[in-house]
């Protein structure tokens, strides 16, 4: 059995499940990243509302309370504060606190269905279409579909350009405030490639001599993806008539026109950063047409022109500038 926890400031003979999450995310936190125990600590929450004043012993027994009371979560975020109820509660067994997990006793724990993510496709009319680049000029979004997490765009710099061998080296990610660089083995460290159009677009911009960064932010500092989505990115999509969405799904565009215009799913993984099942479960149905394409495709020559796809929104009409005119910092 694994050591139990230091028990400074918690009694020794009992725990409730209030102060057995106090201990697990203190020795959870040790390695990891301070927005992982942050988000733990938030799924915690509910359960400790409730349940937090129960002995552990008397948790134990209360499985089908646990049962009822996992009915009544929000659907989109049931999973994750049941994951991380179970996950807790394994590290009590594991000190020695509980011989069973009760929210494992209580049933299943289903991951939520996906939802469909609609790519962008180029705007329905020239006004909507002008008014986004109008928008977006001032946005660091480039021309083509970003194979980049918003935080790996944030944290690329002019040096991550290969011009001559036409790849991006995605190295580091800049999340709250923090700037962290990929390990060498990490899938998440890539080169992705350029397309003609990526390459025009970054011909547009015109480099600071006070900054290395690729999309600086007005003073040269890194964007802060807070205040640009509510800056920037929702008035974009409101001038150019388009749904509120989140910027992450221009990954979700470019991940599904690249399987669309026929790129086969291990390379679009290695791009993305991602594994092939997560491409498979995430993106393999967001290709409107694929299955017809996909019928159609046996009866074809060895040599064959894969089909034009829609250029997304941001994509096509998003003049990439430099960002010193913007307010996104």
């Amino acid at each position: 059995m694994a050591a139990r926890p230091p028990r400074a400031g918690i009694r020794s003979d009992r725990l409730t499940l209030a102060e057995l999450v106090d201990a697990y995310l203190t020795a959870h936190a040790v390695g990891r990243e301070a927005s992982t125990i942050t988000t733990l600590r938030e799924r915690l929450k509910r359960p400790v509302d409730v349940f937090g004043d129960l002995d552990l012993r008397d948790l134990e027994r209360r499985a089908v309370e646990i049962a009822a009371w996992q009915a009544t979560l929000p659907e989109g975020s049931r999973f994750g504060i049941i994951q991380a109820l179970r996950q807790t509660l394994e590290a009590g067994i594991r000190w020695g606190y509980l011989r069973q997990n009760p929210a494992k006793l209580a049933g299943r724990n289903p991951q939520p269905r996906r939802a469909e993510v609609e790519p962008f496709t180029l705007a329905g009319s020239i006004d909507s279409r002008a008014s986004w680049a109008r928008c977006a000029a001032r946005s660091p979004c480039s021309r083509p579909r970003p194979a980049w997490r918003p935080s790996e765009w944030c944290a690329l710099e002019r040096r991550d350009v290969l011009r001559g061998e036409g790849v991006v080296t995605v190295a580091r990610t800049f999340s709250r405030g923090v700037l962290k660089g990929y390990g060498k083995t990490s899938r998440s460290r890539r080169r992705v490639p350029l397309s003609a159009r990526a390459d025009a677009a970054l011909d547009a911009i015109v480099p600071r001599l006070d900054s290395p960064l690729l999309f600086p932010g007005p003073r040269g500092a890194r964007i802060d993806l807070h205040n640009f989505r509510a800056r920037e990115w929702m008035p974009a999509l409101e001038a150019a008539g388009l749904s509120r969405r989140r910027i992450y799904d221009l990954r979700h565009t470019a991940i599904s026109h690249w399987l669309a215009a026929g790129l086969g799913s291990f390379e679009v993984a290695r791009f993305m950063g991602t594994s092939v099942r997560m491409v498979d479960l995430t993106y393999g149905h967001l290709v409107s047409g694929s299955e017809l394409d996909a019928r159609r495709r046996p009866g074809r020559p060895a040599r064959w022109t894969p089909p034009a796809v829609n250029s997304s929104a941001i994509a096509s009409t998003a003049a990439v500038t430099a960002s010193s005119t913007g307010r996104s910092t």
